[in-house]
């Protein structure tokens, strides 16, 4: 299942410590393994619903005082994990799902006010990207939250030793977008397109890739009017997706939102 078992107490300390928990914060823990974390949340006041999917690991974590959730984190909706008032989301999560998870629980309803996760180094460095190294990725955590790196974590933190190293990522969660967003589902269909092909321009890669949401297939945009599209949102069709803003991102998807309208 991608387990690695956190097993430094100096790095136990650090994600606590960025979780900023007080007495009686609801927190949601993914992949708790042998609850190494989960009983220092509990020590540090918290009320803990922790999700695990290895069947093995059940006994032990009910054990603990906390509710388990023997589940698919990406099969559990968060926002109901507590009905009553905020909650913060921390875990050492598998690191091939990392995206995946990292989107389920920025666009769950209500969203965690703060998200504290350990995702392996280069993948937490993609999410904190600025432009000129932004990714869809990037883009996407970006757009719901303020990441940082809290620390880096060598391999040897942990329990097999994994064959990369990791990173603490803390994620302020915005009440709202960072963008106001008429349809996400078009931002997302734009920004993917953009980067569908790296390191190419921005015109071409819309040109050729863009699928309105929803659809099926892909639309055959016509490069003239993609382009006049992004000199109307103020961006350059030589640019690279990579360079965009997010509100550069969403001025784009308003304008390609109007040219499809228009028939182009």
């Amino acid at each position: 299942m991608g387990q690695y078992f956190l097993a430094d107490p100096l790095v136990l300390r650090d994600v606590v410590a960025a979780l900023d928990i007080g007495r009686g914060d609801q927190l949601l823990e993914i992949g708790p393994g042998h609850g190494v974390l989960t009983r220092a949340l509990v020590e540090a006041g918290a009320e803990v619903v922790v999700v695990e999917l290895d069947a093995e690991l059940i006994p032990e974590l009910r054990q603990l005082p906390v509710r388990v959730v023997e589940a698919d984190i990406l099969k559990v909706d968060p926002g109901r994990t507590f009905p009553r008032g905020p909650y913060k989301v921390a875990g050492n999560i598998p690191y091939y799902i990392s995206a995946p998870i990292l989107r389920h629980l920025l666009e769950a309803q209500p969203k965690p006010e703060l998200v504290v996760l350990m995702l392996q180094k280069e993948l937490a460095e993609r999410v904190v990207a600025g432009p000129g190294e932004m990714s869809l990725l990037s883009v996407s955590v970006q757009l719901y939250g303020r990441p940082r790196i809290v620390r880096e974590v060598p391999a040897e933190a942990f329990w097999p030793r994994p064959k990369v190293d990791s990173a603490v990522l803390r994620i302020e969660v915005y009440p709202e977008p960072a963008v106001p967003l008429a349809d996400p589902d078009q931002f997302f269909a734009v920004a993917r397109a953009g980067f569908s092909e790296r390191r190419k321009q921005v015109h071409n890669a819309l040109q050729r890739n863009y699928k309105p949401a929803g659809a099926h297939t892909k639309a055959g945009l016509d490069p003239a009017a993609v382009s006049e599209a992004l000199r109307s949102a103020g961006v350059n069709p030589v640019r690279r997706a990579e360079t965009l803003t997010l509100v550069e991102w969403a001025a784009v998807s308003r304008a390609v939102s109007r040219m499809t309208e228009s028939g182009a």
